[in-house]
């Protein structure tokens, strides 16, 4: 490697662990402000940076905003698809724990992830779409061993998934009367009688066989 190769490399380096630090930046002020209230100014400020920065790694505040998302949505997908070692029950199990713990620490990110955030747009729809699949994948994978499933495998799994965006939203606006556990057992239900239709509709996606170690939360709802 000569040594004007060498400087670049650095310099590309330097220049993605800039970019990340602004997305991390990014992610605690839009945590707890809405979108219009930000300006490029004050997340320049809260950044400790010159807003120019801003504007030459993501164009405007939009961008930079879509990249955050982007961000939070491969922490879900990531998250939700660990545990490969785990038996084909558990994983699907431990993929609902992460994806609601994810939602449950990151709620503002979360809501834009199912509902838009900042408007209904092409790019805002690929990033929700970007996110279905690659759940769906995870599902799958965990229930089946591969992704490779029939349309309408995919089907159903996706009418899971949107029950389970919509029960995870009214959930954390219900968080300290109802533990995590109530809504992770109930998805987790909800998708063993959705794996079981699966397989009356396609014989050659077998249900997971129950886990038998696992024990549904019975206990009160007092808290995390």
């Amino acid at each position: 490697m000569n040594l004007k190769s060498g400087q670049q490399r650095g310099s590309s380096i330097r220049s993605q662990v800039r970019r990340s630090e602004l997305i991390a930046t990014g992610r605690k002020l839009f945590a707890n402000t809405s979108y219009d209230a930000l300006s490029v100014d004050d997340i320049a400020q809260h950044a400790g940076v010159a807003k120019g920065l801003i504007y030459y790694y993501f164009k405007n505040k939009r961008g930079y905003y879509l990249a955050i998302v982007e961000d939070s949505v491969m922490e879900l997908v990531s998250l939700a698809s660990a545990g490969a070692d785990l038996p084909r029950a558990q994983r699907v199990q431990r993929t609902v724990e992460a994806y609601l713990r994810f939602a449950q620490y990151n709620e503002a990110a979360y809501r834009t992830i199912v509902t838009g955030g900042v408007g209904f747009d092409t790019q805002v729809q690929e990033i929700r779409d970007a996110v279905r699949t690659g759940l769906v994948s995870t599902v799958a994978d965990g229930a089946y061993g591969h992704h490779d499933i029939p349309p309408i495998a995919r089907l159903a799994l996706l009418g899971w998934l949107s029950s389970v965006e919509w029960l995870t939203l009214e959930w954390l606006a219900h968080q300290d009367e109802l533990r995590r556990e109530i809504p992770r057992d109930l998805l987790v239900r909800m998708l063993r009688h959705t794996l079981n239709t699966i397989e009356e509709f396609a014989p050659e996606c077998p249900a997971p066989p129950p886990d038998p170690d696992w024990k549904p939360f019975t206990g009160l709802p007092d808290g995390d």
